[in-house]
């Protein structure tokens, strides 16, 4: 009765796996499209400032306690 067990089970589990290895092979994302150029649209600028402003506010805290 084991080795009847183990004979029927193992199709099965051989139907699952590759059931899942299909899964697997989904739809692949599509590429996204080349950026046009170099755009500066003033973040960076803006995220320096902040990053300055932000480091002096702790020498000042720092300088104070």
């Amino acid at each position: 009765m084991n080795t009847a067990m183990k004979s029927f089970a193992l199709p099965i589990i051989g139907f699952i796996l590759l059931a899942l290895m299909n899964l697997s092979h989904g739809q692949d994302l599509a590429p996204s499209p080349a950026p046009q150029g170099p755009v500066n649209d003033g973040t960076a600028l803006d995220q320096g400032v902040a990053y300055v402003l932000l480091l002096v506010a702790l020498a000042i805290t720092y300088l104070v306690h």
